[in-house]
């Protein structure tokens, strides 16, 4: 069997593939943890720049800002399909810097090393499903 073959999905999962409905159910999943991080960070901003602060980075409140802005525009154009291509990209550059900040397994050992190692592949996931979407919606813009 070659592995650039995939027998064709069974008839009723073909059928939810072809619903109208899932293709933007499955941008919204993957908007979902950044629109409410955003509103969050939006609701407790004081919390926002801390959480900032906590990572050493220059200019809390201005970095702060970039996230909530990336994190909620990112999201608006993912699920709009309205440039979706820069809203994944957004995202997926975001959700790249962050997780190297802020889940660098490599400096943990037992079982924080595991932790961190499950959230950080999990961000790559992620980043591969944000690809994924966008390449979803361009390919059916072609059409």
């Amino acid at each position: 069997m070659a592995f650039d073959s995939c027998p064709p999905a069974p008839g009723p999962i073909r059928t939810i593939l072809g619903t109208e409905w899932i293709e933007p159910a499955i941008r919204l999943a993957l908007a979902a943890p950044f629109l409410q991080s955003g509103i969050a960070k939006c609701l407790d901003f004081p919390g926002a720049t801390a959480e900032v602060s906590g990572f050493g980075l220059p200019a809390p409140a201005l970095v702060a800002c970039a996230v909530i802005a990336t994190q909620l525009v990112g999201s608006i154009l993912l699920m709009t399909r309205r440039w979706c291509w820069l809203g994944g990209g957004m995202l997926a550059v975001f959700t790249v810097l962050a997780t190297l900040l802020a889940h660098g397994f490599w400096q943990y050992d037992g079982v924080e090393r595991a932790r961190q190692a499950a959230t950080f592949f999990e961000h790559v996931a992620i980043v591969g499903g944000l690809a994924a979407a966008t390449l979803l919606v361009e390919r059916r813009a072609r059409r």
